[in-house]
């Protein structure tokens, strides 16, 4: 009998952009309980960097959509067996229905749960700091709807130095000048914000410059999170907030 049959196969689809595609399957392995290999989750990666920019089309500067790589590179890890996905990258997700609306699988929504986990931990107030097509894209605000959780968004100013962290910076392999992310954070402390929402997984390669994640909160982590816990697993490591406030088991 096939001791694989009927065990979870995560299918990360990935390489938007590829480096965060490589951290989150460092969280998925650190934050794992596990005894040896055997003990980890099974998965594949599809790392399609190619795939056209998400906010060069959001924003209509590209007429380049990305919806049909992605849609491709999903069907090849449902094709391989995948019973789960996961999108690391939240301006993906302004693609999420179309994505997931012909699926057989379900794809788990890393802007539902970082939004339900602020939602859980009582905070009235969040700051965002993601790319320009996702805060455009209305989906951490969709989310926000109907909770007592409302979303405060950068102004033109600021988002132009989130914009060029991640593009100018992060996504070119170069240094970080984290003064623009921590001017844009002060000024949406300024305005209310009880927690900042790194909402791009670029912007989550920050963390290892030491981010006080009393106030930032990684999407990242949420996602890996959520997604042990579907995967049947037990998460560890993850900061005692996680642990308390999710303890209705996997999504």
């Amino acid at each position: 009998m096939d001791s694989q049959k009927n065990k979870p196969l995560l299918g990360v689809l990935g390489g938007l952009g590829p480096m965060s595609s490589v951290y989150f399957y460092e969280l998925l392995t650190s934050h794992t309980k596990a005894d040896g290999d055997q003990g980890h989750i099974d998965l594949l990666i599809s790392s399609r960097a190619t795939t056209p920019d998400r906010t060069a089309y959001i924003l209509g500067t590209s007429d380049q959509s990305p919806l049909p790589a992605m849609k491709q590179e999903r069907d090849r890890l449902v094709g391989a067996g995948a019973t789960l996905i996961v999108i690391p990258c939240n301006t993906a997700h302004t693609f999420y229905e179309e994505l997931q609306r012909d699926c057989p699988v379900p794809i788990l929504n890393i802007i539902e749960k970082t939004v339900g986990h602020l939602t859980e931990q009582g905070v009235e107030k969040f700051g965002l700091l993601a790319t320009e097509g996702t805060v455009r894209s209305g989906s951490y605000q969709y989310f926000c709807n109907g909770s007592k959780t409302k979303c405060l968004i950068p102004t033109k100013e600021e988002q132009a130095l989130i914009t060029s962290l991640i593009y100018d910076e992060i996504k070119q392999n170069r240094a970080p000048d984290l003064s623009k992310l921590y001017t844009v954070a002060h000024a949406l402390i300024a305005r209310g914000a009880q927690r900042l929402v790194l909402g791009c997984t670029e912007l989550s390669l920050l963390k290892k410059h030491s981010l006080d994640d009393q106030i930032f909160l990684d999407s990242l982590d949420v996602l890996a999170y959520h997604t042990v816990l579907s995967c049947g697993k037990e998460p560890i490591g993850f900061e005692e907030e996680f642990m308390a406030s999710s303890k209705g088991g996997p999504a």
